[in-house]
């Protein structure tokens, strides 16, 4: 690839991740807890992990200067994917304790 094309693709991925929480946390404006802890799960899992885990990889593997030290995203995205896992299994599960009157 040519001189610029790196700095690129650590931008994309950033700049995925970052829509996507913007449009998670546009989606659960004034929504339940239980929505909000599915909508941040989803968008944890399928937008978040593999693109800020790229991201950030890429952006270690420059400033280290060496292209293995990327690999590192390979770590970060299974720990980042179970944390949204873990946040949509408590949106599905979580009970709704409000008294209805």
């Amino acid at each position: 690839m040519g001189k610029g094309w790196d700095e690129l693709a650590i931008f994309v991925g950033y700049a995925i991740a970052i829509i996507g929480s913007a449009m998670a946390f546009q989606l659960t404006k004034g929504k339940s807890k239980k929505r909000k802890y599915i909508v941040w799960g989803i968008t944890t899992m399928f937008a978040l992990a593999p693109f800020f885990s790229f991201a950030i990889g890429l952006s270690y593997a420059f400033i280290v200067q060496n292209g293995w030290a990327g690999m590192i995203m390979w770590l970060l995205f299974p720990i980042i994917f179970i944390i949204g896992l873990g946040l949509l299994l408590v949106g599905i599960f979580k009970r709704n304790w409000a008294v209805t009157e």
